[in-house]
């Protein structure tokens, strides 16, 4: 892989950070390109031939905290990283993945929303391995890629804010929720 140039990663630095501070002062709404490049002190080009768009910057956003997430259920301590039984563990990362996309949520609404495919791939992809494997040796021979499947549709980033938000359902009670289908799922009904 090849090293990125040190002007490429300060610049990098001063845009993630000015997108930062626009979130946190206007959130996301707020956040353009324009507005962006202007606070970095770059132009505008920089940031699009760096990003892509909007959707593009705000996964940029996302990806240290999403970086520390993925590596506390990789190689962290358990009950989210190895060592419990699968269960148990799908259990605890379920109940922390939610948390994580709640934290983010207005981010992962703007990124997930780019286009019709834009929520599958990376994170999607790490997570969606994580889970199938953890069922898969729970129930050994389930259709572990559809059951995946079906424990993170309930955390797309439109579904939560139109639940969480719009619906006034409580984070708990989706994360109550999301236990008790992986328990049905475990279970094998």
């Amino acid at each position: 892989m090849r090293r990125e140039r040190t002007d490429a990663a300060r610049n990098r630095a001063k845009i993630l950070a000015a997108a930062e501070a626009i979130v946190a002062a206007e959130g996301v709404q707020g956040l353009s390109m324009a507005e962006v490049a202007a606070a970095a002190g770059v132009g505008v080009g920089t940031l699009y031939r760096r990003f892509g768009d909007r959707s593009g910057l705000a996964y940029a956003l996302i990806d240290a905290r999403e970086r520390e997430f993925q590596a506390a259920f990789v190689e962290g301590p358990p009950p989210l990283g190895p060592g419990p039984e699968p269960g148990v563990r799908a259990e605890v990362f379920l109940r922390a993945l939610t948390d994580r996309t709640v934290e983010q949520l207005d981010l992962l609404l703007m990124a997930e929303t780019a286009g019709p495919l834009a929520r599958f791939g990376g994170a999607y992809d790490a997570y969606h391995a994580h889970l199938a494997m953890l069922i898969g040796r729970a129930r050994p021979g389930a259709d572990v890629h559809c059951l995946a499947d079906a424990l993170l549709a309930p955390l797309a980033a439109p579904l939560l804010v139109h639940r969480v938000r719009e619906g006034g359902v409580a984070v708990e009670r989706v994360k109550d929720a999301l236990v008790e289908l992986l328990a049905g799922i475990l279970g094998g009904r």
